[in-house]
C-alpha cells in the first residue's frame, strides 16, 4: 500500500506543478494580450490624429497659398495665355483684350 500511496503522491505533485506552470503561462499571455491592445489603441489614436492633420493640410486655400508662395504660380489670364498652332508647331503668345474676348 505504501507503493500506491507514494505513486499517488508523485502524481499529485506533478499535477500541482503542471497547474502552477499553466497558470503562470496563462497570466503571461494575458499580460501580453493587454499590452498588444494598449499598443493598438495608441496606434489608432495616432492614426486618427495624423488623418485629421492630413485633412487640414489638403484644404484648397492652403494648397493655393503654397502654390503662390513656394512655386510662384498665379491664376491664368488671357494676357499670359499661350496657344500652340497644330499646323506650324510654333507656340504663339496671344494677347486678348477684354473688349475683343468672346463669351
Amino acid at each position: 500500500m505504501t507503493r500506491v500511496s507514494a505513486l499517488l503522491l508523485v502524481a499529485v505533485l506533478l499535477s500541482a506543478l503542471y497547474l502552477v506552470r499553466t497558470q503562470y503561462e496563462s497570466r503571461r499571455l494575458y499580460t501580453e494580450i493587454d499590452r498588444a491592445k494598449a499598443q493598438a489603441q495608441r496606434l489608432e489614436t495616432e492614426f486618427d490624429r495624423l488623418d485629421v492633420e492630413r485633412g487640414a493640410q489638403a484644404t484648397p486655400l492652403r494648397v493655393e497659398k503654397l502654390a503662390r508662395e513656394q512655386l510662384h504660380m498665379h491664376t491664368i489670364s488671357p494676357a499670359i495665355t499661350q496657344y500652340a498652332s497644330p499646323q506650324r508647331g510654333v507656340v504663339e503668345s496671344a494677347v486678348i483684350s477684354e473688349d475683343k474676348a468672346q463669351p
